[in-house]
């Protein structure tokens, strides 16, 4: 049976359902190890004496990595099919975890990055490939919905992990502990590893030879490539720096500005469900994206203003989640739009090492702006970069009609 009709074919919501949440389920995963240093990052200045910039660093080794194995990944993808890399990224995850149990300094915390980055790199080749074989067609915009949901849960669960089990025992054990849930994970996907099997690409015999890079002549494919990545610059410098921000510029607890983080993440999460019934009901994909990363722009330049106080900041900054996280389904609607038949792991490989780019470089920028103060700067800057989205996302829109 073809990838066509596999595509198309309308299966029993049951299967389609038990498909959707075991890669949910991964990417809950992933997104849980984008943030296995952050939440430890004020615990690491004061044992090891860092720097923000020093700090940035560390992100930016973790996303280069996972932006060049993204964008290789989903060659492979392709070829060997997505559950074997699905699982040897979770392997590469629980090492990772072990690994910074025992680091002793910052040449350690680089190489969890790099080893985490590694693993990180091939789950968006993998789920968009699993989901748009195995899901109905008619179901792919909830399916969409919840893939972006468990991963911003998979974000909010993070922050209050390492810093309940670091309160209640030691940040070392906080990593053997994420290394333990990697592992129940991994057990449980393999069990149900019949309900995550793909079938490779093919060539029918006599049908034209196409290059295997030939999708990259396509001026959609790095117009969603430039959408991922302006927008994902101003999500790492919430994730980075907004506790930090937060404890400078409101004096309020590291507690509540974790939770606040938490907060962010949730909203995105619930956003995401929402944004599912959007995008299943949508044609204009492009400009539901549009609107939504508009309104987040503004909502986080509401933040910088200095205008609030700490409680009506933070909420603020919640919302702003909900806003980014309602666009979220209609994103991955429109990159599918753009995505040539048969190239499914190459486009998302490509598309999605945008997301890892905006994630290496904004640490870095803004970073330095940590380091000279500018702290409401650093907020006004993310918003501004999320505005330039706005316009990436129309121009996907305009290319994919």
């Amino acid at each position: 049976m073809s990838t066509a009709i596999l595509t198309l074919q309308t299966t029993p919501l049951r299967q389609d359902a038990q498909v959707i949440a075991l890669v949910g389920l991964a990417h809950a995963a992933s997104h849980f190890g984008h943030l296995l240093l952050p939440p430890l990052f004020p615990v690491f200045m004061t044992e090891f004496g860092l720097s923000f910039s020093q700090l940035g660093a560390l992100m930016s080794v973790f996303f280069v990595v996972s932006g060049l194995g993204q964008a290789s990944s989903g060659f492979v993808v392709d070829k060997l099919g997505a559950r074997p890399l699905l699982f040897a990224a979770l392997a590469l995850f629980v090492l990772a975890s072990v690994l910074a149990s025992m680091v002793t300094g910052y040449s350690g915390l680089l190489a969890v990055a790099a080893l985490a980055g590694l693993a990180n790199a091939t789950f968006h080749p993998v789920d968009f490939t699993i989901l748009n074989q195995r899901v109905s067609a008619p179901r792919l915009g909830h399916a969409f919905s919840t893939h972006g949901l468990t991963g911003n849960l998979g974000w909010a669960a993070a922050p209050v992990f390492f810093a309940t089990v670091t309160a209640l025992s030691h940040w070392r054990m906080a990593y053997l502990a994420a290394a333990g849930l990697y592992v129940a994970v991994l057990a449980l996907l393999f069990i149900n590893r019949d309900k995550l099997s793909t079938q490779v690409a093919t060539r029918h015999p006599g049908a034209p030879v196409e290059h295997s890079m030939a999708f990259m002549k396509l001026p959609v494919v790095w117009w969603c490539f430039a959408f991922f990545l302006l927008s994902t610059m101003t999500l790492a410098v919430v994730q980075s720096f907004s506790v930090s921000i937060l404890k400078v510029l409101y004096g309020v607890s590291f507690e509540s500005a974790t939770l606040t983080l938490t907060a962010y993440m949730l909203c995105g999460a619930l956003g995401m469900f929402v944004g599912g019934f959007v995008a299943a009901h949508s044609r204009h994909s492009d400009w539901v994206v549009a609107i939504c990363m508009a309104a987040a722009a503004l909502l986080l330049a509401l933040c910088a203003s200095g205008w609030f106080g700490a409680g009506l900041t933070m909420t603020v900054l919640a919302a702003t989640g909900f806003a980014i996280g309602v666009g979220g389904p209609s994103r991955d609607m429109m990159i599918k739009r753009a995505t040539p038949k048969g190239a499914t792991g190459r486009v998302y490989g490509l598309v999605y090492s945008g997301l890892d780019t905006g994630f290496a470089i904004s640490p870095l920028i803004f970073g330095a702006f940590m380091d000279r103060g500018w702290y409401a700067a650093t907020l006004l800057g993310a918003a501004l970069v999320l505005l330039l989205s706005v316009v990436a996302a129309l121009g996907v829109g305009q290319r994919s009609a």
